[in-house]
């Protein structure tokens, strides 16, 4: 899509590539799991309720229909796949409803460490920095730990990023009450057509609207926020992705029942 070239839902991509690419490995334990894991994607389903146009839509939807091994070599090593993204997955990736992240997340192997660069991506992207309580850090996380033992391993990793720059794209540090994520500049903004004269958004940042936001269309908002940046004679923003999120919640906070 970046390139200009023609999107489709099915993919077609070589099995050692695949796992190259998101650091796994190539020996036959590695091709096993890779099959499991798309059995999981497909059997993976989502049901989600959206009011827009006074009506309420609820809808259910897998993240890929199916997949297939084109061609399987005698050792039982596939070689060649074809997954078949589903409707909701490739409207995402079309509308950049997407969250792109760095090659060096698939080499994160303990899941605090893939939750943490997530959230710091999401909430961070291409800001300066990112401040969280531990306290709130530890919710979004969805942690089971206490609180001491949840303390501790942010301080490991941490610490293990301040020596080897761990963390992919944000340097992290805690002073015993908040956590800090200091981007390394290496997240890139979004490709912007030569044509395209409005600022913007990050992917994520459509899913901070419909959260303060509630029930809109938030499509539909980004319609009317652009309009309205139009006719206030396009400002310079410092952050679109900020203005955009306070658009929309003052839009609900007048009128919370579109």
């Amino acid at each position: 899509m970046n390139t200009g070239a023609a999107l489709h839902k099915t993919l077609h991509l070589k099995a050692y590539d695949l796992l190259v690419a998101t650091n796994r490995n190539t020996d036959g334990r590695g091709y096993e799991q890779l099959r499991s894991a798309l059995d999981r994607l497909s059997g993976t389903r989502i049901r989600t309720n959206i009011k827009t146009g006074g009506e309420e839509v609820t809808e259910g939807f897998g993240l890929i229909d199916s997949w297939r091994i084109i061609r399987q070599t005698a050792s039982g090593r596939m070689t060649e796949l074809r997954i078949n993204l589903s409707d909701w997955v490739f409207n995402a990736v079309t509308a950049r409803e997407i969250l792109t992240l760095s090659r060096d997340y698939f080499r994160l192997r303990k899941p605090l460490e893939r939750r943490v660069y997530e959230l710091a991506r999401k909430h961070c992207g291409q800001q300066d920095e990112w401040v969280i309580s531990v306290e709130l850090l530890k919710k979004k996380c969805g942690s089971s730990s206490d609180d001491y033992e949840f303390r501790r391993l942010i301080n490991v990793l941490c610490e293990e990023d301040q020596n080897h720059s761990h963390m992919p794209d944000y340097a992290i540090t805690f002073d015993g009450t908040n956590v800090k994520f200091t981007n390394r500049k290496t997240v890139k903004p979004l490709p912007s057509s030569a044509h395209t004269i409005f600022p913007l958004l990050d992917a994520e940042t459509y899913h901070d609207a419909r959260t303060v936001a509630p029930g809109y269309d938030v499509h539909w908002l980004e319609n009317e926020w652009r309009t309205f940046w139009v006719d206030s004679g396009k400002p310079e923003l410092k952050s679109p992705d900020a203005a955009f999120i306070g658009f929309c919640k003052r839009r609900y906070e007048r009128n919370p029942n579109p």
